[in-house]
């Protein structure tokens, strides 16, 4: 499966995420990034990347990675929305947002969304998170 066409929106609507990384200490980091998305890959960027713990994360061998977008389409009433990924991430150069270089392509695995629609929250109503396990080239390959 791949994102539904809500989250795509969504995924176009917002110009910032967090991506969390670990470190070669095993220690979590986690940094507000943008970000794109093609419709398969998301790709993280930034100017001079390369000097980032993120980047040198990923060039270490820690290449599983979390990215969250979120935002609040309403304070009052309250009404949060998100979309949770999962992935592997590898180091590619390309032409993206942040121009030419070096960027972070995360290909997703698995990943939750919740209230994209930005229906107003309340404990009054059922709470429902989608789940999406994700087929991309990678795992489609047949070796």
């Amino acid at each position: 499966m791949s994102f539904t066409e809500e989250e795509i929106g969504y995924l176009k609507s917002q110009p910032l995420a967090r991506l969390a990384t670990v470190g070669s200490d095993d220690q979590p980091d986690v940094s507000p990034v943008g970000f794109e998305f093609d419709g398969t890959y998301l790709y993280v960027g930034g100017l001079d990347v390369t000097r980032t713990r993120k980047y040198r994360n990923v060039a270490a061998g820690k290449t599983k990675v979390a990215l969250v977008v979120d935002d609040l389409a309403s304070v009052n009433p309250w009404t949060p929305r998100y979309l949770r990924i999962y992935g592997n991430a590898e180091l590619v150069e390309r032409q993206g947002q942040f121009g030419a270089g070096a960027y972070l392509r995360i290909e997703p695995t698995v990943s939750w969304s919740f209230n994209l629609a930005g229906d107003p929250f309340g404990h009054d109503r059922e709470i429902t998170v989608g789940r999406t396990v994700h087929r991309t080239p990678s795992r489609e390959r047949v070796t």
